[in-house]
């Protein structure tokens, strides 16, 4: 598939980017830089590569409420991309960085009177431990998630998507859940498949024929400045709503990574784990890292069982009607652009 045209662009404007350390935040600051745009990024720790790229910076944790408040001054438009991630942690931990965190940042929108929030969500927000095969935005929300970082994000995306044109009715907003983000640089996804496979910790979870969506990161980006520019439509207006980003290109997931493997010169993976092993696996693992409070993440979960044996991808029609969004880099370009590096 041939790169589709760059996503027209606005003028230039002050935009604040929070995680803009993190792998799709800072592609975002970057492509906002290209277009002339005042960015400032708020993240943790201290980045002075960052402030030599142009970006103002603001170094406070999420979970700090003022500081996450009063780093919206002065904006047009908020990307809110950081969270707490993962899958295993303390719930309060979560809540306080993803839920009193994005509250925060909402506050702040609409104190300092920013036009527009643009929050990174996912699809895990729906999970319900079945299958989802092409599964659409009338999905209800997931309930009883046995993982705090979607548990979290269903509140926070809620909090989101309340506040779209609430009086005085100058901000407005639009949620986005891109699924299973990778691409070159990747620090998360592609490293830790590649880690385990090495490690002899990596096994088929299920029949090894379940379907999944990834996104590409520029796909992803793509995705933010659409949504940013689709919230002055006045037809088929996102705000308010929340989509589903992904490639378009359902991949098998057990070839996807065995053909990852054999590109990182890896013997594929042949050994296998039935669902209601790694289930109970996890369920054990669980028990056993809540009782003596372990560090790290267990091996296994109940939630990861799950996304490794469970279809889950998704229809992004919703996205390519309000959002005018269609995928630039195809999976197989993403794939040869890891090879390139």
């Amino acid at each position: 598939m041939p790169d589709l045209p760059e996503p027209p662009v606005l003028p230039a404007r002050s935009v604040l980017v929070t995680g803009v350390s993190g792998f799709v935040g800072l592609r975002l600051a970057k492509r906002l830089l290209a277009q002339g745009c005042s960015v400032r990024g708020l993240c943790r720790r201290s980045r002075p590569d960052l402030e030599a790229l142009g970006i103002e910076m603001v170094y406070a944790d999420l979970s700090d409420a003022a500081q996450a408040r009063s780093a919206c001054e002065g904006m047009d438009t908020v990307f809110h991309v950081a969270a707490k991630v993962g899958v295993w942690g303390k719930l309060a931990d979560y809540q306080k960085a993803n839920v009193e965190g994005t509250q925060a940042i909402i506050n702040g929108c609409r104190d300092f009177e920013v036009k527009k929030l643009i929050y990174t969500s996912t699809p895990s927000v729906v999970y319900n431990g079945k299958d989802l095969t092409g599964a659409d935005e009338s999905l209800p929300y997931g309930t009883d998630i046995p993982s705090p970082y979607p548990t979290t994000k269903v509140i926070a995306e809620k909090a989101v998507l309340a506040a779209h044109n609430q009086p005085p009715g100058y901000l407005k907003t639009v949620a986005l859940r891109p699924h299973l983000i990778w691409g070159a640089g990747d620090p998360n996804l592609i490293p830790r498949v590649l880690d385990r496979a090495r490690a002899g910790r990596l096994r088929i979870v299920g029949d090894g024929k379940n379907r999944v969506d990834l996104t590409h990161v520029e796909n992803v980006v793509d995705a933010h400045l659409l949504a940013e520019i689709a919230l002055d439509r006045p037809e088929n207006n996102p705000g308010g709503k929340a989509y589903f980003i992904s490639n378009d290109e359902p991949v098998v997931l057990w070839d996807w990574i065995n053909e990852l493997l054999e590109n990182h010169e890896l013997p594929p993976l042949s050994s296998r784990m039935s669902l209601s092993a790694a289930r109970r696996a996890g369920a054990i693992l669980e028990f056993i890292w809540k009782t003596f409070r372990l560090k790290g993440e267990p091996l296994m979960t109940r939630f990861v069982a799950s996304e490794l044996a469970k279809d889950h991808w998704f229809d992004i029609s919703a996205a390519k009607r309000d959002l005018g969004y269609s995928p630039r880099i195809s999976m197989s370009q993403g794939m040869q652009e890891l090879l390139e590096r």
